[in-house]
């Protein structure tokens, strides 16, 4: 599903140079579960990004699907992004004027999806992750595990082919980490292509596979 090639990535300041990933090569396969992994500043989210496309590598190259991406236009990465992939973010990136239901909504109309369409879709999307009682709350009458949910909702509506997700739990309790990971493992349960950064071991263990990032590289891979 997604294949890395020597992917490096450098960020410039002012004159100093930082080098984040260093020629990293991995593979991940359709229906994986991967948790990456790695002390603050190893590169997790970079490394996501360049794989998820938020992001363009300095050199190398990211596949996806048997598309090498680096070839393709800003518009067309904006279209692959918005129909193929979705995102979970740690800090939800809810539109705070609209209910849940309009923010799954969204995203559905954008691609061209006709209204009743979408809001039926949208609507079944929160019935899976347990909000078909909060369909019309703004985020500010959620909790932040609900707030989470609506996320994840929004990220799968559209069946993407990978769903990435940047600490997911990083802002919840406990009891809320624990509701968003058994989504996920349900997801993945059905086939859902995850990729997961998380600093949480015990979260990264209901990954299938553990990747290990240390200074810009990859210093393991552990299967569950």
């Amino acid at each position: 599903m997604i294949e890395v090639k020597n992917l490096y990535k450098t960020f410039m300041n002012g004159q100093v140079e930082t080098s984040v990933l260093k020629g990293l090569d991995f593979k991940i396969e359709e229906g994986e579960f991967i948790a990456i992994m790695g002390r603050s500043g190893a590169g997790k989210s970079t490394f996501m990004y360049q794989m998820s496309l938020l992001d363009e590598p300095t050199r190398g190259e990211v596949i996806i699907d048997g598309i090498v991406t680096n070839t393709m236009s800003n518009d067309a990465k904006t279209l692959f992004r918005l129909s193929r992939l979705g995102y979970v973010f740690q800090d939800y990136a809810l539109i705070p004027e609209l209910t849940a239901l309009e923010n799954v909504t969204l995203p559905l109309l954008m691609q061209g999806m006709p209204t009743a369409k979408a809001l039926s879709t949208a609507k079944s999307a929160l019935t899976t992750v347990g909000l078909k009682e909060h369909v019309n709350q703004l985020p500010s009458q959620l909790s932040g595990g609900e707030q989470q949910r609506v996320s994840i909702s929004r990220a799968i509506a559209h069946n993407p082919d990978i769903l990435f997700a940047d600490e997911p739990t990083a802002n919840l309790d406990n009891e809320s980490s624990r509701t968003v990971m058994d989504i996920f493992k349900q997801l993945h349960k059905q086939g859902q292509t995850i990729i997961m950064v998380t600093h949480e071991p015990e979260y990264a263990d209901m990954a299938e596979k553990i990747v290990t990032l240390d200074d810009g590289k990859i210093v393991g891979v552990k299967k569950n």
